[in-house]
């Protein structure tokens, strides 16, 4: 089975309901493909939290940790250093991809960031 990782753009699309919502959905069609990087959790809540609520940022986090969640252990952090500098990526993002790389996922994104990179399915920002 293929895994898939949804960077932070892509669960707050769907959960937010953004124009893109639908190519992102296809991933969460498929239970237990997905996987969660800890720094996505952390960006979801803290952005439902600060535009809806916190009673919605505990339930988008209960539906995240329904998949497998990766925390960064000392293996990741270095990758994603490393890929933070190979790549002009933010620390969060590295740490996104490394966790996504190590699992062996494709990544699911809208952030401009990743664009081009490999094992990545990017689709740009719709502002429709």
């Amino acid at each position: 089975m293929s895994l898939h990782c949804l960077d932070s753009s892509g669960w707050i699309e769907i959960l937010h309901n953004g124009p893109n919502a639908r190519e992102f959905l296809v991933v969460l069609a498929k239970p237990g493909s997905v996987i969660v990087s800890t720094i996505s959790l952390y960006e979801v809540w803290k952005y439902t939290v600060l535009h809806a609520d916190k009673l919605r940022a505990d339930q988008i986090a209960d539906l995240m940790r329904q998949s497998s969640v990766f925390p960064v252990d000392p293996e990741i952090a270095i990758h994603a250093a490393a890929l933070s500098i190979k790549n002009k990526l933010p620390m969060a993002d590295s740490i996104i991809y490394a966790t996504s790389l190590a699992n062996q996922a494709t990544l699911w994104t809208q952030d401009s960031h990743f664009e081009g990179l490999p094992h990545v399915r990017y689709f740009p920002k719709n502002k429709s």
